[in-house]
C-alpha cells in the first residue's frame, strides 16, 4: 500500500510553492485535470467539470486506487476519506507531473446516523488546484443507496437479495462467512456478472465455508446508483466554488457545522432541528454563523410537546 504520508508531504510541497489562490481560481477552460480512479468515474465527474469550469479531465492511467482502500476487502483504507483522495491525488500528480489539477473521489457507507434501520452513503469529490493552493470538496450524503447485504445458505436466499439490489446492472460480491465473520482469505468472488456465475459462486462458497456472505458491490463502475451520487458531488463542488468568503474571496466559503435548537413553534423549547448554519473559510479561517430562515420549528419535531 502506498505511503500516504509521504504522498501528502510531496502534495503540500508542491501546493505551497504555487500562487495565491485570487490568481488562480475557477473557471480553467482548456485545462487537464487528472483524476485518480480505476473505476470509471471520469463518467459522473469528467462531464460536470468540463461544463462548468471548462476542464479536460483525463484518468491517471495506471494508478492503483484500490492501494488506498478498497470494497472489495483486498485492502482496508486507512485514514479519513478525505486523506484517502488526497492521498489519491498526490499518486496521480507523481504519474502525471504535468498536470495542474488533480482530482478524486471517496465513498463511505453504514447506517445512518440517525435511523440506524437505513443505510447511508456518503460521497466527496476533491480538486486541488497544486498552481494556486486551491482545494475544493464536494459532498453528497443520503439514504439514497443500495448498500446492503445478506448471508444465506442456498443460492435462492443469495439470488432473491440480488434481484432486490439491481442485479446484474448493479454488482454484487462473494464472501466465505465463518462463525459470524467475513474470511475472504477462503473465498472471494468479484465481478460476479451473470445469475449463472451468481449461483454457481455461491454453491461454492457454501460448500467451502457453509454459509456465504452476498453484498452489493460499492465500486463505481458496479454501482450506477453509487456514480450518481458522485455526479451529485461533482455539482456540489461547482455549487461551492462559487461561494466566495466575504474577507479573503476565497473560493468554497461553506457551511462546516449545523447548530441544533431551533425553538418549538408551540412551547418554545429548543430542539433537535437546525437553528443555524456555521461557515468557515479553509483560507484565512473567517467564520460567519447565519441563522435557518424558518424561525420556529414544527410542534411534531419537539421532545416537550411530542415526547
Amino acid at each position: 500500500m502506498p505511503d500516504l504520508s509521504a504522498s501528502l508531504a510531496l502534495l503540500t510541497e508542491a501546493m505551497a510553492s504555487g500562487a495565491t489562490v485570487r490568481e488562480g481560481g475557477p473557471p480553467w477552460p482548456g485545462v487537464t485535470a487528472v483524476l485518480a480512479t480505476m473505476h470509471g468515474k471520469e463518467r459522473a465527474i469528467g462531464p460536470v467539470l468540463a461544463r462548468f469550469f471548462g476542464l479536460n479531465v483525463e484518468v491517471a492511467t495506471g494508478l492503483d486506487t484500490d492501494a488506498f482502500g478498497a470494497f472489495s476487502r483486498e485492502v482496508a483504507r486507512t485514514g479519513s476519506p478525505l486523506e484517502a483522495a488526497r492521498g489519491k491525488i498526490a499518486a496521480a500528480f507523481d504519474r502525471v507531473p504535468s498536470a495542474r489539477i488533480g482530482l478524486a473521489s471517496e465513498g463511505s457507507f453504514g447506517p445512518h446516523p440517525q435511523l440506524p434501520f437505513l443505510p447511508f452513503g456518503q460521497e466527496i469529490v476533491v480538486l486541488i488546484d497544486r498552481l494556486s493552493g486551491l482545494e475544493l470538496v464536494g459532498h453528497h450524503g443520503g439514504a439514497g443507496t443500495n448498500f446492503a447485504h445478506v448471508v444465506v445458505t442456498e443460492r435462492e436466499a443469495g439470488q432473491a437479495f440480488a434481484q432486490r439490489i439491481g442485479f446484474p446492472g448493479h454488482g454484487v460480491i462473494l464472501t466465505a462467512w465463518v462463525e459470524d465473520r467475513q474470511v475472504p482469505e477462503i473465498a472471494l468472488i468479484k465481478d460476479v456478472a451473470s445469475w449463472a456465475s451468481l449461483a454457481h459462486g455461491i454453491d461454492r462458497i457454501v460448500g467451502q465455508a457453509g454459509a456465504a456472505l452476498v453484498e452489493t458491490d460499492m465500486r463505481a463502475d458496479r454501482n450506477p446508483t453509487r456514480m450518481r451520487a458522485i455526479k451529485r458531488a461533482t455539482l456540489n463542488l461547482v455549487r461551492r466554488s462559487r461561494s466566495l468568503c466575504p474577507a479573503c474571496g476565497r473560493p468554497s466559503f461553506a457551511v462546516t457545522e449545523r447548530l441544533a435548537g431551533l425553538p418549538c413553534a408551540d412551547c418554545g423549547e429548543p430542539t433537535s432541528q437546525t437553528r443555524a448554519e456555521i461557515l468557515t473559510c479553509t483560507g484565512c479561517n473567517h467564520r460567519e454563523e447565519r441563522p435557518m430562515a424558518r424561525l420556529a420549528a414544527d410542534p411534531g419535531q419537539c421532545g416537550d410537546c411530542n415526547p
